[in-house]
């Protein structure tokens, strides 16, 4: 017996409400098992298929035979898609991936034996013996303040990690953490790149005014695989790329292939110093798995075979040319100046940037004289001998 135009409709409506529940449950259990680039797409488009698949049925257009074939050609055209995403996905899990660890900082903490922190020749001419500043900061200037440590603090064990020692006074939390830290008054100096736009407002929302006091300079650094054949890129260029105007190696000079551009972690030093750069311009929204969480993670993922030579990464030149240094990755010239210490030194260096030691109002009475002290002739060779420029 024929059904009604209103009864195909009823079936059509409940076939797409059945088909809508399960692809809406498939997309969801799916993006939760890291398939979504892929697959997420393939269920509305197998959903959408069966759903016209189905109303064509109820409404009996087409012969069965033909629609049959459809059937079949679809699930064809799905099978084929999903098992030549697995091959490619298996050929990329099998390529050799080169991955640096994450710094060992306890190398350079303060009073070890065989530290890597720089020390003077000599006993430096300012000592503290009580009321020492809490310290905390970026990765990258551990080994500096370390040095600052060893030098006018007493001789005792500093940890850098808050982790393994109730001892706070000379910690490394990472720059965002730190800034958190200085603002909620768990620190009396930070060691640390510019604050972001952000960490800014936190620090007037809680009623302290962020005071920055210069004491050094370094490089900000972009890198690629070593096998890209790209050896500098303009600023303008490096805008390009960051905005998502340009998004293919060929159009900088390189190989035919697409630029994965990864970014850092929103507050951190390095992101905020790429915010600065870009100025006017719109930086792109990086998928997630293009944003690296540590700063040494960057370092990996552009080194990584994985990537087929096409990423570009960013860091400070000191972490990526010391204290992370991998033989996988090159340091791009930027408007055909390299990233040195002497290019930093005679200003040629067009993404030359400054450090700083950043208090919030603590009422340490140590704190200025120290600060002081790291812009004296002793604490800037402790700069220079670190690795990095001296500001005075």
């Amino acid at each position: 017996m024929k059904r009604s135009f209103l009864t195909n409709l009823l079936y059509s409506i409940l076939a797409l409400a059945g088909l809508a529940i399960i692809g809406f449950i498939t997309f969801f259990f799916v993006s939760f098992t890291g398939g979504m680039l892929f697959y997420g797409p393939l269920v509305l488009v197998v959903a959408s298929g069966l759903a016209v698949l189905s109303i064509l049925s109820i409404f009996g257009l087409f012969s069965r035979k033909t629609r049959r074939m459809l059937l079949a050609a679809f699930a064809g055209i799905c099978v084929l898609a999903a098992a030549g995403h697995e091959i490619r996905q298996a050929y990329v899990n099998s390529l050799a991936e080169v991955r640096e660890p994450e710094v060992n900082l306890y190398q350079y903490a303060p009073f070890e034996v065989n530290t890597k922190a720089a020390s003077l020749e000599h006993k430096a001419a300012y000592q503290l013996t009580e009321q020492m500043p809490r310290l905390d900061g970026a990765t990258a200037l551990y080994p500096l303040y370390s040095a600052f440590v060893q030098a006018v603090y007493p001789q005792d064990t500093y940890n850098s990690s808050i982790e393994l020692t109730g001892n706070d006074l000379v910690l490394c939390t990472s720059t965002s953490e730190a800034y958190k830290r200085l603002i909620a008054g768990n620190a009396d100096i930070i060691f640390a790149a510019a604050p972001s736009l952000a960490q800014t407002k936190q620090a007037k929302l809680a009623g302290r005014e962020l005071k920055l006091t210069p004491i050094g300079r370094e490089a900000f650094a972009f890198f690629v695989n070593k096998r890209n054949p790209v050896d500098s890129l303009s600023i303008d260029q490096i805008k390009d790329i960051y905005s998502g105007t340009v998004t293919n190696w060929k159009e900088v000079g390189g190989k035919k292939a697409s630029i994965r551009a990864f970014q850092r972690e929103e507050n951190s030093g390095s992101q905020t110093k790429l915010q600065k750069i870009m100025e006017d311009r719109q930086l792109m929204a990086p998928p997630k798995e293009n944003v690296a969480d540590v700063m040494s993670g960057i370092i990996s993922l552009t080194a990584s075979y994985r990537n087929f030579n096409n990423a570009l990464g960013f860091s400070f030149l000191f972490y990526a040319s010391q204290m992370n240094a991998s033989e996988e990755i090159k340091l791009l010239a930027i408007d055909q100046v390299p990233p040195s210490k002497e290019t930093i030194r005679s200003g040629e260096y067009p993404l030359a940037v400054e450090f700083y030691a950043v208090t919030a109002g603590s009422t340490n009475p140590n704190i200025e004289p120290f600060l002081n002290w790291i812009l004296s002739a002793e604490g800037q060779e402790l700069v220079e001998k670190t690795g990095y420029t001296p500001v005075k």
